[in-house]
């Protein structure tokens, strides 16, 4: 890498799903930056991720994917708003001191998604996952104004409100947004889906899920079987890698 005057990386674990690698390194052949790359961090431990500076003296920014999305905070030395607030941050700004700033872009990459396709009866919404992107998603439903609960494997989960187990068909009449904000379903994994009583969607039901590799996951194959409106996570990370990518050069 000794050509590279800037690198950018994505971290999590694991990473052979991503996309992110390719589209960066398409843009940076596109707008002629030859000097620019871009690489995945597939860390097993968030501990040692600062030694990253050490190692590649050329890294400049990074996205955070799971499972990393909250516990990268403490090693940052700044977090800005929204990130601070909803407790989740997916870029980070390394400036020429060392410094990692955390910032939070999924937040804007999600309502640019969604909020095209609301419908006036779209006025409750389950989201499954309590995590990082769960945080950022109850964060946008405020925003937007849309009631929900989030559901997980267990009650003892930070931020649990339903499990899985908990969940009947009245409280999946009564959403009509569905948020898939865990991993299920990701290649290459394509036949696992979060377990929700799938018998009770119809065509007033709005499905999104946050996993873009594969296209359609079977979480998106059951609701667009009766219906429902669907969508991936493709456009939401589109958005907000755009957003990083003008972090990165402001």
């Amino acid at each position: 890498m000794d050509s590279v005057r800037a690198l950018y990386g994505l971290i999590g674990f694991p990473l052979e799903h991503s996309f992110s690698k390719q589209y960066f390194n398409t843009l940076f052949q596109q707008d002629d930056l030859t000097d620019h790359a871009f690489e995945l961090f597939a860390l097993q431990t968030i501990d040692s991720v600062r030694a990253l500076s050490r190692q590649y003296p050329a890294l400049k920014g990074l996205a955070v994917t799971i499972p990393y999305k909250e516990a990268i905070m403490p090693f940052l030395d700044e977090i800005t708003e929204p990130a601070r607030t909803i407790g989740s941050v997916n870029c980070i700004c390394i400036n020429s001191s060392d410094r990692w700033i955390g910032y939070n872009t999924d937040l804007s990459g999600f309502l640019a998604s969604i909020q095209p396709i609301l419908k006036p009866h779209h006025e409750s919404a389950l989201i499954l996952g309590t995590g990082g992107v769960s945080k950022t998603i109850q964060w946008a439903f405020r925003k937007l104004g849309i009631s929900y609960e989030t559901v997980s494997r267990d009650s003892g989960c930070s931020g649990a409100g339903l499990t899985y187990a908990s969940l009947d068909v009245s409280h999946m009449q009564k959403s009509t947004v569905i948020v898939n904000a865990t991993p299920l379903g990701t290649t290459p994994n394509v036949h696992e889906y979060p377990p929700i009583p799938y018998e009770a969607l119809g065509p007033q039901h709005l499905l999104f899920d946050v996993v873009y590799n594969p296209q359609r996951t079977v979480f998106l194959q059951k609701g667009a079987a009766v219906g429902a409106t669907v969508m991936n996570g493709y456009t939401m990370l589109i958005h907000q890698a755009a957003e990083n990518w003008k972090i990165w050069n402001s």
